[in-house]
């Protein structure tokens, strides 16, 4: 009698224990998704400021592939979104890295329309001082906004590409210059990248069978592209 008391409490407690994994699988498994469509919201919101809305057509974040060229980008491998209408290009949306900001990586949007002008900068993620370099952040400010929006490399001219502390035409921050000249630095390379690959930008879709197109600059055939589907700052 003791035994069968023991074996029917121990099956209970058993069936309590396997409800209750279940239940935290299927709440992870829940979350975990409502995770992921925040994030792809969230994404498609800021890549959809910084292209002409009425002509996306596709689904950017979609139409993606995979680039390497981390002299200019500043990562080993930089994810483009392609915007097109129809089967007219529109623009390409670059996700690249700036590497030396002030306080850490910072992480871009940088969106190149098919003229060569630039649709807009946008900072996905950064770490830089509260009230100095976060003005980055276009929810604190306007100057990421105001900067670079319609630009391109014939406007300014290249050499014109720097703050204006050492001799350009952009602005930077009472005592903090080391981030926006990081980020124009960033943002003029990111524009030299995608002259230089042009219509390979382009290419074949993520469905398409991998194909490599050669990097900007001069590299390896290793370094090839591969299509796949703070504290205060002065300076």
């Amino acid at each position: 009698m003791k035994k069968a008391s023991i074996l029917i409490a121990a099956v209970i407690l058993g069936g309590f224990s396997i409800a209750g994994v279940g239940l935290v699988a299927v709440t992870y498994a829940m979350t975990d998704t409502r995770i992921a469509e925040n994030q792809r919201d969230a994404m498609l919101s800021k890549l959809k400021a910084i292209v002409p809305p009425e002509r996306v057509k596709n689904d950017p974040l979609a139409d993606r592939i995979q680039v390497s060229d981390e002299d200019r980008l500043g990562a080993p491998v930089t994810d483009v979104y392609r915007v097109r209408d129809g089967d007219a290009p529109v623009a390409v949306v670059l996700q690249p890295v700036v590497p030396d900001g002030y306080a850490g990586p910072i992480k871009l949007l940088v969106s190149v329309l098919a003229d060569g002008t630039l649709g807009g900068v946008r900072v996905i993620e950064h770490h830089e001082t509260p009230g100095l370099g976060d003005r980055i952040d276009e929810r604190k400010d306007d100057w990421i906004v105001e900067q670079f929006n319609g630009k391109s490399l014939h406007d300014p001219e290249p050499e014109e590409w720097k703050v204006k502390r050492d001799g350009g035409e952009f602005d930077q921050f009472t005592g903090a210059t080391i981030t926006p000249r990081s980020i124009v630095k960033a943002v003029k390379n990111t524009l030299l990248f995608v002259q230089h690959e042009g219509d390979a930008l382009y290419g074949p879709t993520p469905q398409a069978a991998p194909k490599a197109i050669e990097p900007a600059g001069e590299a390896t055939p290793a370094q090839a592209h591969t299509l796949q589907t703070g504290n205060g700052e002065a300076g």
